[in-house]
């Protein structure tokens, strides 16, 4: 039996009572025993600056730490590569930043490929940071690793391209879009990122929006991810706005949303049985701590289908240290649920103790 984008939805039917009837599909039965799958879905992956000098002549892997058996056993991985991936003697610096960040292919490109990434998100602040030329080498490099991308191109057009790829028998759509650092917004015949002020309250966001899932829709994924990197840095809440347009998003047919930017885990929120994680914090960065925000630590987040239903979202906890990522241990998975419970609990998410760390359920509303 194939498994069609309208079968997915179909275990969410017997919660009609608490789910609204979104305006671009129907929700239908879901055919028991179709689809198992792992997904992960990480935040800010800075393979620059520190981390880059740390491993460029060591295992690229190593960078992955301890937590690299377990990305491998993922069905796929979504990321927000925070910079490019381009040869020192390309490109030259945006004028008029503070930070910019530059990855190695010779490290970032084996890095990417031992974790078995299957999406890097591209609108961000810092895809552009070495000019068109280090965006041109990042989108040929993460081609010939076998990782697609989202959110930023040769074009607006290109920019605005969803990301496809298969997951345990799904098939996956992923959008990419920013309302970080407008200088870099692709235009009609220039290079850049799928900039849009992320606000639903604003008519070109939503038309702009409605075009990008039309081609989604033409791809018949079973799955469909937004991936947005949106917001100031070191806000441990999402804004009023962010809340509305992420629920829109969900109303509009999108079944993950996928927030990042902030640098500092927020919370997640259930809505019509879909996550919102409205920042998934960083992954792997050479960044100063900040007291009071725990910025080190933050979580791999496993949206796990089950029978075909979105059964659950696994919280992993994880530690940035000695620029890598590894598996955290007790007392930080005690910080992330107790983290986790108290950013989640304005939206009224059930948070549940793990002993890997938290698992948000997601058969109920």
């Amino acid at each position: 039996m194939t498994w069609t984008r309208r079968t997915l939805l179909a275990g969410l039917a017997g919660l009609s009572g608490c789910l609204g009837a979104p305006r671009r599909r129907e929700r239908s039965r879901l055919d028991a025993g179709s689809a198992d799958a792992r997904i992960g879905f990480v935040g800010d992956v800075m393979l620059g600056r520190g981390v880059n000098d740390r491993w460029t002549d060591d295992d690229p892997a190593a960078v992955w730490g301890t937590t690299l058996e377990r990305l491998r056993t993922l069905d796929g991985l979504v990321v927000n590569l925070e910079g490019c991936i381009a040869s020192a003697e390309e490109g030259e610096r945006w004028p008029g930043k503070t930070y910019y960040f530059r990855a190695d292919p010779d490290f970032a490109v084996p890095a990417l490929e031992a974790a078995d990434v299957s999406v890097a998100a591209l609108a961000n602040n810092h895809v552009l940071d070495f000019g068109e030329s280090g965006l041109s080498e990042t989108l040929a490099h993460l081609d010939a690793a076998g990782v697609t991308s989202a959110g930023a191109g040769p074009d607006r057009d290109a920019a605005l391209e969803p990301a496809v790829f298969d997951a345990g028998g799904l098939t996956v759509a992923t959008i990419s879009l920013t309302d970080r650092w407008a200088a870099y917004a692709a235009g009609e015949h220039s290079p850049g990122t799928a900039y849009t002020p992320l606000d639903r309250s604003a008519g070109a966001t939503r038309a702009l929006v409605r075009t990008i899932l039309d081609r989604v829709e033409a791809a018949d994924p079973d799955l469909v991810v937004a991936s947005l990197h949106w917001g100031p840095n070191w806000e441990m809440s999402p804004s009023a706005t962010q809340q509305a347009f992420a629920r829109w998003l969900v109303d509009q047919g999108v079944d993950v949303v996928h927030g990042h930017s902030a640098h500092v885990l927020q919370g997640v929120e259930v809505y019509q049985g879909r996550p919102i994680i409205y920042d998934a914090g960083d992954f792997v960065d050479d960044y100063i701590h900040k007291d009071g925000l725990g910025n080190k630590r933050s979580a791999l987040f496993e949206l796990v289908v089950t029978d075909g239903h979105l059964d659950e979202l696994r919280l992993v906890p994880v530690e940035i240290e000695n620029r890598a990522v590894s598996l955290a241990d007790a007392d930080i998975s005690r910080w992330l649920h107790e983290t986790m419970v108290d950013r989640s609990e304005p939206f009224g998410t059930a948070v549940e103790r793990a002993d890997d760390g938290a698992v948000v359920p997601l058969g109920s509303c």
